[in-house]
């Protein structure tokens, strides 16, 4: 059974943005990225860092030697405490595909816009979690 937790107003976080919400004990960073939104675990996969506060920028793409071609802008986040960058359309590695932000799924009406589910309910964007997170009391 999944479990809807509210965590924005649509309006709240443009295009660019982010907020950091809490559920249960969970910290998750909702990003909108060109209107597209993706939440994320604020756990770092290379050391544990709060990732979800780091930069969000482009990134230096391939490209000849001597050249640099810049990129991405506005999809890349950078971790704070060692400079990893993921690409927050995918919560990919740039480096190694393979190693991933832990996604949480954001939903607008209804429509899973990835694994983890955030939507909307009316003007606010709800965390799908698989299931209930663990409550800070007894």
């Amino acid at each position: 059974m999944a479990y809807a937790h509210p965590v924005a107003k649509l309006g709240e976080i443009p295009p660019g943005g982010r907020k950091l919400v809490t559920v249960g004990k969970i910290q998750l960073g909702i990003f909108n990225v060109g209107g597209e939104f993706f939440a994320y675990r604020n756990i770092c996969p290379h050391a544990g860092a709060p990732v979800c506060v780091g930069r969000i920028s482009g990134t230096t793409l391939p490209s000849p030697v001597y050249e640099y071609a810049y990129g991405h802008e506005g999809c890349i986040l950078r971790c704070p405490w060692h400079g990893w960058e993921f690409d927050l359309r995918t919560g990919e590695h740039l480096v190694d595909p393979e190693t991933k932000l832990k996604r949480i799924d954001v939903k607008i009406d209804g429509e899973a816009l990835e694994k983890f589910p955030v939507e909307r309910a009316g003007d606010t964007l709800q965390v799908i979690l698989p299931t209930a997170p663990p409550s800070d009391g007894p």
